[in-house]
């Protein structure tokens, strides 16, 4: 029911009593985690499910998982790598032809605080896996989304956003020195602003698409923090929640509040199937509930510029020349 779930809630909590046979549900990174655990739940509550991972070997392993926890889940393992387009496009083209509707997309894998580097394409690492990545996916399957009934794309964002706002004139760190936490930050920002224009654009068409805050789990996307950018992390959390006004000790004081799994893929899951976000379509949520402007990043909260439409707009057309592709879902 509405209005009783939190930052404890779990997966199964959300989804008791919902009945998603006959649903095609697709999601990134589903081989660990988060997107394991949204991909068992979904199944669990009847929805066909697309396992999506870096490698076969990872898809494989996954199914064989959630199968083993699901008896009789209709599962299948698929292979697309967020850092390479080029796996990205032989993915959608394989999936478009197996299947005519697509009615839920979770755009969950990515990358954290990760040394300099560059994708497949020589996007940096970050921009061009966690955003353009999924700009792209999403983009290519929207056919078959925009033929669902009610179509929904739920696109993992992060408190981590509030490291930065994405920089649409040096995307690629080119002109200026790299910091992990803030690469971050704007693949973060661009995650949210993307799910904000998408939709604007789509939104007439009976799509709904949310950007989502997770919380703090510990999962495989911190395999490359060091206690250097442990440190950091803890102390800009800290900073940030002095800045929203937050008590000076205990809980909400910026000392990261870790959830399980269960409860970090919560907010997510309830994205994908809440019918009281129907009238909020592109918003931020955090704890299984809408973001709060201006309040704690660190919990339920968002930076304003998650609000900027006309950054949203300009990222888009950027992606789209990044990519190379045009994508209209208007």
């Amino acid at each position: 029911m509405p209005g009783i779930y939190g930052p404890t809630t779990t997966t199964d909590e959300v989804l008791e009593g919902v009945d998603l046979t006959g649903r095609r549900v697709v999601v990134t990174g589903a081989a660990t985690g988060l997107g394991r655990e949204s991909a068992r739940a979904f199944a669990a509550h009847g929805a066909s499910v697309t396992v999506l991972a870096r490698s076969a070997e990872r898809a494989a392993g996954a199914v064989a998982e959630i199968a083993a926890l699901v008896p009789g889940a209709e599962l299948e393992a698929a292979v697309a790598d967020l850092g390479d387009l080029s796996t990205v496009r032989a993915f959608a083209e394989t999936f478009l032809a197996g299947h005519d509707t697509l009615d839920l997309l979770v755009n969950n894998a990515g990358v954290m605080a990760c040394p300099f580097g560059h994708t497949a394409q020589g996007f940096e690492t970050q921009f061009g896996t966690n955003h353009l990545g999924h700009f792209l996916l999403t983009g290519l399957l929207a056919p078959a989304l925009l033929r669902a009934a009610a179509p929904r794309v739920v696109t993992l964002s992060s408190a981590g956003h509030s490291r930065s706002d994405v920089d649409l004139d040096d995307p690629n760190f080119e002109h200026g020195g790299y910091s992990p936490w803030v690469a971050y930050g704007r693949s973060k920002t661009a995650n949210a602003l993307f799910a904000r224009e998408l939709a604007r654009r789509a939104g007439p068409k009976g799509l709904l698409s949310f950007s989502v805050h997770p919380g703090g789990i510990v999962t495989d996307l911190g395999r490359h923090l060091t206690e250097e950018l442990l440190l950091e992390m803890a102390a800009f959390a800290r900073e940030r929640s002095a800045a929203a006004g937050a008590a000076p000790e205990g809980e909400g004081s910026g000392d990261i509040t870790w959830k399980s799994v269960e409860q970090g893929a919560a907010t997510q899951v309830w994205a994908a199937v809440a019918p009281e976000l129907a009238g909020h379509n592109g918003a931020y949520l955090a704890d299984c509930g809408l973001g709060v402007l201006g309040a704690n990043p660190g919990a339920n909260g968002f930076m304003a510029y998650l609000l900027d439409d006309d950054h949203a707009a300009r990222l888009w057309e950027l992606s789209e020349r990044l990519v190379g592709a045009t994508f209209d879902v208007s």
